[in-house]
């Protein structure tokens, strides 16, 4: 007889967990899961193993909203080796070519320059992305090269931060779907001398604070603080949870009297006086300005529902 599967907490909100190095971004999930005792958890725009920092981890509800974070910016600090190519880009693939480095300082100024703004970027064979349902990576396991195609990106800001010796190290604030691989490898090829990542950590995603990152130690000397102290760990671990609608919180609220959040929570279209004329919007409830869930403006100007709170007994 199979073991009756363990019940979990209806636990919501996004957690900033500053992911360590050397974990997958799934892995980090879990642990996080098994820490909250979450029954649903979800991350948002993975790291490499190889990568450390900001990872917002979406538990409960606020993972109906995580693909939102995904549309938003993001910033990176990197130090690149350069005078060695590698195949994944990075410092745990191997090295396909060394060339000596014999640029100008003019020469890197002028490769990192044309970097900034929007540009058109071919992804990593090692990325996520899919390819008729399966992850690039995959293929590019199996030593399987497939077509891609280029993609718009923006760099905001590139920040040259320091050059010594066969390091290069930056600052890079971008859009979505920027992989910093990838501008390493392209940086080392109009260098003449190639280039992989041998650091990376993200610094920041959307416009989260990054004095609310915890780590996985903090999070385990919690527990044991709980422990010691008779409680339960929720009461140490939920404060550091930021709101489940903060995925969605470039979007303009729209708030709703009680008596037409009903309507709208059944899942349909409301009239809201005073509402954006297009696009999407985070949607609230009363005087308490309790989040909902999410909506589009349709064509009649109506709040027309896209993705709710289901509101769990407490």
């Amino acid at each position: 007889m199979s073991r009756p599967r363990r019940r979990g907490r209806d636990i919501h909100g996004v957690l900033l967990l500053d992911k360590p190095q050397g974990l997958s971004s799934n892995d980090a999930l879990q642990k996080v899961k098994r820490i909250y005792n979450a029954n649903r958890a979800g991350h948002t725009g993975a790291l490499d193993p190889l990568a450390t920092g900001m990872l917002p981890i979406c538990l409960g509800e606020a993972t109906k909203f995580s693909r939102y974070l995904l549309d938003s910016d993001k910033r990176y600090r990197v130090i690149a080796r350069l005078g060695q190519r590698t195949d994944t880009s990075d410092a745990d693939g191997t090295v396909v070519q060394e060339r000596p480095v014999t640029f100008t300082e003019q020469e890197l100024a002028q490769a990192l320059d044309s970097f900034r703004g929007e540009t058109q970027q071919v992804p990593s064979m090692y990325s996520a992305l899919k390819y008729q349902g399966k992850p690039l990576y995959e293929y590019a396991r199996q030593g399987i090269e497939v077509p891609r195609e280029a993609r718009s990106i923006t760099v905001y800001e590139l920040l040259f931060i320091g050059h010594e010796g066969n390091e290069l190290e930056l600052e890079i604030h971008c859009s979505k779907g920027t992989y910093i691989r990838t501008i390493t490898d392209d940086l080392g090829e109009k260098l003449g001398c190639g280039a992989h990542v041998t650091f990376l950590r993200r610094l920041a995603v959307s416009k989260y604070p990054v004095e609310r990152m915890v780590t996985l130690e903090q999070l385990h000397a919690l527990v044991e603080q709980a422990q010691a102290q008779e409680i339960e760990p929720s009461v140490l671990l939920d404060p550091l949870l930021m709101p489940m609608d903060s995925p969605a919180s470039d979007f303009p609220i729209v708030n709703l009297l009680p008596a037409v959040a009903g309507y709208f929570k059944n899942g349909q279209p409301v009239q809201v006086a005073g509402s954006p004329a297009e696009g999407l919007v985070r949607v609230t409830e009363g005087d308490e300005g309790k989040f909902i869930g999410m909506a589009e403006i349709d064509d009649d100007g109506r709040v027309a529902p896209r993705r709710l709170v289901v509101e769990y007994p407490l």
